[in-house]
C-alpha cells in the first residue's frame, strides 16, 4: 500500500485553512454562553449558587466537580463544577408542549475559574431552545430565562 506524503508546507495550508473554518464556529460557541463574574472561589459560589437555588424552591439534581474528576483520572482541570437543577413547575409545561426540551432541560450553571476569576457560564436560554427546535415563544421559555438570570445574579455576589 502506497502512502501519499504531504510537505510541511501543505500541512501549514490544511491548519490554516482548519483554522479559518473552524474559527467562527468557536466564536458562535461563545457567543450563546453568557458570563457573570462571581465573588469568591469556585466552591464558595457553586455553594452560594446552591443554596439560592435550594431557597428558591428549585431542585438541583447534580453537581459535579470536574477538576476532581480530571484528578481522579490523573489529570488536571482549574477549578470547574457543575450544577445542574430545575424547578418542574417552570421546565415541565415547556416539555410538555415540545418534547425536545428535555434535551436541555435541567438547566446547567458551570462555576468556573478563569484567569483568577470565577465566573457563573450558562448557554443563552434562548439559542439552547432553538438548538432543539423548540421555539422561545412557547409558553414557559421566558420564565426559565428570568429564573436563571435571577438565580445567577443574587448567587454571584458574597453577602
Amino acid at each position: 500500500m502506497k502512502r501519499r506524503m504531504q510537505s510541511p508546507v501543505g500541512q501549514a495550508v490544511k491548519w490554516v485553512v482548519a483554522a479559518l473554518v473552524l474559527a467562527p464556529t468557536v466564536a458562535l460557541a461563545d457567543e450563546n454562553l453568557d458570563w457573570l463574574e462571581a465573588e469568591g472561589t469556585v466552591a464558595e459560589a457553586a455553594d452560594r449558587l446552591q443554596a439560592v437555588v435550594e431557597a428558591a424552591g428549585a431542585t438541583v439534581f447534580a453537581r459535579v466537580d470536574h477538576a476532581a474528576g480530571a484528578e481522579e483520572a490523573g489529570m488536571s482541570l482549574p477549578e470547574s463544577q457543575l450544577l445542574v437543577f430545575g424547578n418542574p413547575k417552570l421546565g415541565t409545561p415547556v416539555i410538555m408542549r415540545n418534547f425536545r426540551a428535555g434535551l436541555v432541560l435541567p438547566l446547567r450553571v458551570l462555576v468556573v475559574e478563569d484567569e483568577g476569576q470565577t465566573w457563573f457560564v450558562t448557554q443563552d436560554t434562548v439559542q439552547m431552545m432553538d438548538s432543539v427546535n423548540v421555539d422561545a415563544e412557547v409558553e414557559g421559555v421566558a420564565a426559565i430565562d428570568e429564573a436563571l438570570t435571577q438565580l445567577t445574579e443574587k448567587a454571584a455576589k458574597a453577602e
